[in-house]
């Protein structure tokens, strides 16, 4: 029996437009895809090739320039049409327009039973698909130098309108379990799943330890995981890997070659039909979004949940992590008259200051983007607290941040922390304060510091 860990602080924030389990959403043929850097944090890119070169599914684009062992690996075959830069030349995407007839390199089939940690780290590298591998502290992909006190997979996720990772698993089965063995070859292996998951191949999956997550949102975050489960000391590292990434390593191992289909959730209340569209990483949005928008203005497209997501539109693609696109209302054609005023029931608030709070928790909400208000002094009300569920002073935290003080930071936990676990507050956060960026700017400049 697994452990049930029950967390009481957070907030789920039900919106409109969730995708449903029984829509498959269809695909157009894209003839380019592209590799995005920044979908990869901490990793500065170097890119191996040059336009006009034609590459295999699997053969390298870049390198992290730090660490140029670890590769980034195309996801389709065919010729590499640009190399898109922007400010100071920086990488924004590697394109790759795709050949009719795909091939792939040959990695080898291996069987993870009998191999090592150093063979399941060399065959990621080879492979180009270790830099999928994340790390605490900084929150950044990791290199094949560190050395991991426990490896932390989350396959609960339960931001708004996020993808149910239960879908993403059918069929892929085996590779998952492949994934998690060969993970656990390199150090201990923590499945993280959600009290109202009961796939088999989570509930009995081998070679790991399962811990049962029982609480609102953001429980499904590997920093609040660890914090429950092995905590982060200074000097110590954890490696975190998306579920999605796990198959990846799986296929890899099953059958010699680099396959990065996924299935994503296209949800949002600006959505026609929100549902799953199976994609490879890289893929472009119009591909199978365009289609899908119930409108082409004042629509806030996400590459990701509408919490943690980025910005984006029809000319973006598939990032290595994302398992969502989103889209809601950007609220900038509202006019509300007296809208203080008015018992507003359509509108969310975690104060109840709107009389929505009687219809319950089951209620949905067609949301937009706005951030209604400006930023203001921080207010030490506890907001943070209620909805952060771990063991860590989140306001303090964040004024440390805030004025470089590096040795406070460490004292209240900057290890075990990474800006997504700041979403919920963000999202409360009374003083408009945009946590996230201000955690991610904290995380660099101690790692910089450290370095």
């Amino acid at each position: 029996m697994a452990d049930v860990i029950k967390l009481r602080k957070g907030l789920d924030i039900n919106l409109k437009g969730k995708a449903s389990m029984d829509v498959t959403l269809q695909v157009k043929q894209a003839e380019e895809y592209a590799l995005v850097p920044d979908a990869f944090v901490g990793v500065t890119p170097k890119v191996v090739v040059k336009e006009g070169v034609h590459v295999n599914s699997g053969d390298a684009l870049f390198v992290n320039k730090a660490c140029p062992e670890v590769k980034f690996a195309s996801p389709v075959s065919g010729t590499v049409t640009a190399i898109e830069r922007g400010e100071r030349r920086k990488v924004l995407c590697v394109k790759v327009k795709a050949d009719a007839e795909q091939q792939a390199t040959d990695f080898g089939k291996k069987n993870v039973d009998v191999l090592d940690g150093e063979a399941v780290k060399n065959a990621l590298l080879e492979a180009g698909l270790f830099g999928y591998i994340n790390q605490l502290p900084y929150a950044v992909s990791t290199t094949p130098d560190t050395k991991p006190k426990a490896i932390f997979v989350s396959a609960l996720r339960d931001m708004p309108l996020a993808s149910d990772f239960e879908k993403e698993l059918e069929g892929n089965e085996d590779a998952f379990q492949a994934g998690l063995t060969a993970l656990s070859k390199v150090a201990k292996v923590y499945l993280g799943v959600g009290i109202n998951q009961h796939s088999r191949a989570l509930e009995e999956a081998k070679n790991v330890e399962v811990n049962v997550f029982d609480g609102p949102c953001p429980a499904g975050n590997v920093g609040v995981q660890v914090n429950h489960i092995d905590p982060v000391n200074k000097g110590e590292v954890v490696w975190s890997v998306d579920p999605s990434a796990i198959i990846f390593f799986g296929r890899l191992f099953l059958t010699g070659k680099v396959d990065l289909r996924k299935k994503v959730a296209v949800a949002g209340s600006e959505i026609k039909t929100p549902g799953y569209a199976e994609v490879l990483v890289g893929t472009p949005l119009s591909a199978f979004v365009a289609d899908q928008l119930k409108a082409t203005e004042h629509v806030r497209l996400i590459n990701g949940n509408p919490l943690t997501g980025v910005q984006t539109d029809m000319a973006g693609f598939v990032g290595g992590h994302t398992s969502e696109i989103t889209a809601i209302p950007e609220g900038d054609d509202k006019d509300e008259m007296l809208g203080w005023i008015l018992p507003r029931t359509s509108q969310f608030s975690t104060s109840r200051s709107y009389f929505s709070w009687l219809f319950g928790k089951k209620k949905e909400y067609d949301l937009d983007a706005r951030v209604k208000g400006g930023e203001r002094h921080m207010i030490m009300s506890g907001e943070y607290d209620k909805v952060l569920p771990m063991d860590i002073f989140g306001e303090y935290l964040i004024k440390a941040i805030i004025t470089g003080d590096i040795d406070k930071q460490e004292q209240l936990g900057i290890y075990e922390v990474s800006p997504e676990d700041f979403a919920v507050a963000e999202f409360v956060d009374s003083s408009k304060l945009e946590l996230q960026k201000i955690v991610r700017d904290g995380l660099n400049t101690l790692r910089k510091e450290n370095a």
